[in-house]
């Protein structure tokens, strides 16, 4: 079976630079924050094209910390899409905001800015796009619209460190970019992580506040804050990786392009080639039967993932917002359809072939999908 994320070949290849980072902090006994954190926070400020990010414990909570300097709360609503990890809709919630559902576009799979107009109301505060897989969503058009309605947005890049466009990073576009360095993402931490970045100096200040329970300087609390703060570890860590990031994105790239190319036309599949807006952060296909072919897959040694076979808004957590099947049709039909092939930076070119091979070889027949 060929590993379908592989930490521990990334780890042979930079352990000894993470082990004397580590080692670096551990001697410090300085454990929170500090040094190591701002260290990070600058370079990755500077890696995504912002002049500020803030370093919290998780991808969660830099949406709950951006949605709250950003001003969002009760009777406020926020407008995002349904394919996506329940965290975006989960850091709207904890701030007491409604999520508002746009169902994706066809081919790219993120939210579809022509049926946003449509859901905005007089309590609309903020457009929430993720950037689905590592693909950057149609921002140009997100932004227009947001101009348009004098609605803010606020980025969900956790799954597209570096994605690129039009000389712009994820996280640069809207006024706040939210991040996660869950260990599986492109950019993992050695445990939990997650930043903000944005040009916006306030929205800066409040981030710093929010996370270190609302103090300005020690024993100052101006605000009701949260203690989300990142540990001097996973900076020290993060730090490391940042240098590796741009080189393992190529070859995720690489790989993505070869499945790309090498996948029969007849098997339905992520829009490709990939270029600089697109990071592989998943690779996924998608099948009138994908619990049968996964289960094909794996027995023949390629293992499979789903990313999201229910979405959101058919979340039983989240029932009491009033969707019900049918109301988001194309988001519905992906991820009824959907399973994720393996990709990461260190797969062999042998490993690569396996996967296409195989999954030519054992797909079922042509779907008659709708979206």
């Amino acid at each position: 079976m060929i590993p379908f994320l592989d930490l521990k070949a990334q780890y042979r290849a930079i352990g000894p630079e993470l082990e004397d980072a580590v080692l670096s902090v551990l001697r410090s006994c300085s454990y929170i924050l500090g040094e190591p954190v701002e260290r990070f926070e600058v370079n990755f400020a500077r890696y995504c094209g912002t002049s500020a990010a803030v370093a919290v414990n998780t991808g969660t909570s830099a949406l709950h910390m951006a949605l709250l300097a950003a001003g969002i709360g009760p009777g406020d609503e926020v407008i995002t899409t349904p394919t996506t990890f329940v965290a975006t809709t989960a850091a709207i919630r904890y701030t007491g905001a409604t999520p508002v559902f746009v169902d994706i576009d066809p081919v790219t799979w993120c939210i579809d800015p022509a049926l946003i107009p449509d859901a905005i109301t007089d309590r609309t505060r903020a457009i929430l796009p993720v950037h689905l897989h590592g693909r950057l969503a149609d921002i140009a058009a997100i932004l227009k619209i947001a101009r348009d309605y004098d609605l803010l947005v606020i980025e969900d890049a956790a799954q597209a460190h570096g994605a690129e466009r039009d000389g712009l990073r994820a996280g640069a576009f809207g006024d706040i970019g939210c991040f996660s360095f869950y260990p599986g993402k492109n950019l993992g931490a050695c445990g939990e992580g997650g930043a903000v970045v944005t040009s916006n100096p306030v929205f800066a200040d409040t981030l710093r506040c929010l996370r270190d329970w609302g103090q300005q300087g020690r024993h100052n609390h101006v605000m009701d804050g949260y203690n989300t703060r990142m540990d001097a570890l996973q900076g020290a860590v993060l730090d490391v990786k940042l240098r590796h990031l741009e080189d393992w994105t190529d070859r995720r790239r690489a790989v993505a392009n070869a499945y790309h190319a090498g996948l029969s036309p007849q098997i339905m599949r992520a829009a490709g080639p990939f270029g600089p807006d697109h990071v592989g952060h998943v690779y996924a296909i998608r099948n009138a039967n994908p619990a049968g072919l996964s289960a094909r897959l794996n027995a023949a040694g390629v293992p499979t993932n789903t990313h999201y076979p229910v979405p959101v808004h058919l979340q039983p957590a989240h029932s009491d917002l009033g969707y019900a099947r049918g109301s988001l049709p194309v988001a519905e039909a992906y991820a009824d359809s959907t399973l994720s092939l393996p990709i990461h930076p260190d797969m062999a070119p042998a490993d690569i072939d396996f996967v296409i091979d195989t999954v030519n070889r054992l797909a079922l027949a042509p779907s008659r999908l709708t979206a």
